[in-house]
């Protein structure tokens, strides 16, 4: 299977390891609260140092997102806010960034609109790759050949428990980075971070040499710094929609989520 161009996020990869850095993914659900509003907080995040934005497409039965998100994801369906909204989004973004852009979602969304479709319209929207959170890397192939046709990367998941196997199967077919869930259950903020991400890590390492991110329970800058010392990059979805629930009304929302990213970052200099 030919696999893309080296897309934004690859060449984001390259650069953090030329730098000796460690990335921060910054995942918000697009169209909360409202769809006008996403480009400004993607700005915001971006400015307090997020290396990639996760654009989350809000859907009506996401198993796979704790009660913050879920409640995100409805707020933006009333908003209005479809797949195709979330690309018009990041054509937003992209007009002024060049921020790597990972396209966060569902598989009937993606069905819905159209495999082959999704893969054009959003390469062209500026998107740099996707991640379905419950598509079977056991039956990926036609979508992974959709996204790679349009040089887009498609990025999986790999769990605590995981099979010897499916880490086999998501090394395969992962472009740009694996995407590490550090526990199993749903989204949402922890305090303390799971003991099974170490061996999921040396599993996943085995199998791989793309870079590897971890995610979920991530909210506090001694995470960044404790997960820094094993992967490539951290990412923080729920701690940012939270902040974003509870100031949507606020004026001053941008300059608080840019500065909370910017103290998550700081974690990263507490790597000895």
């Amino acid at each position: 299977m030919t696999r893309p161009a080296m897309t934004r996020i690859g060449r984001l990869f390259v650069s953090l390891k030329r730098a000796n850095r460690k990335g921060l993914i910054a995942y918000l659900t697009a169209g909360d609260p409202s769809p006008l509003r996403t480009p400004a907080l993607v700005a915001a995040m971006v400015r307090g140092g997020a290396d990639l934005i996760e654009l989350g497409v809000p859907f009506s039965d996401p198993i796979a997102d704790g009660p913050v998100i879920q409640r995100a994801g409805e707020r933006a369906l009333q908003a209005g806010t479809t797949l195709a909204t979330v690309l018009e989004i990041a054509r937003q973004v992209r007009a002024n960034s060049e921020v790597p852009l990972l396209l966060f979602t569902y598989l009937n969304p993606v069905l819905r609109y159209g495999l082959e479709r999704l893969a054009a319209d959003a390469a062209a929207a500026g998107i740099d790759g996707c991640l379905l959170t419950d598509a079977s890397v056991e039956e990926a192939e036609t979508y992974v050949g959709a996204m790679h046709r349009h040089g887009l990367d498609t990025v999986f998941l790999a769990a605590p428990t995981s099979t010897a196997r499916r880490i086999k199967l998501v090394a395969q077919y992962s472009t740009g980075f694996v995407y590490l869930v550090s526990r199993t259950g749903v989204t949402g903020v922890q305090d303390s971070l799971s003991a099974s991400v170490a061996p999921l890590v040396e599993a996943v390492r085995a199998a791989t040499d793309l870079p590897l991110a971890v995610g979920f329970g991530i909210s506090k800058p001694a995470h960044m710094a404790e997960l820094g010392r094993l992967v490539e990059a951290v990412v923080v979805g729920s701690a940012f929609v939270r902040l974003i629930e509870r100031n949507a009304e606020n004026p001053t929302l941008e300059t608080q989520l840019e500065a909370f990213t910017r103290e998550l970052k700081s974690g990263f200099g507490a790597i000895a």
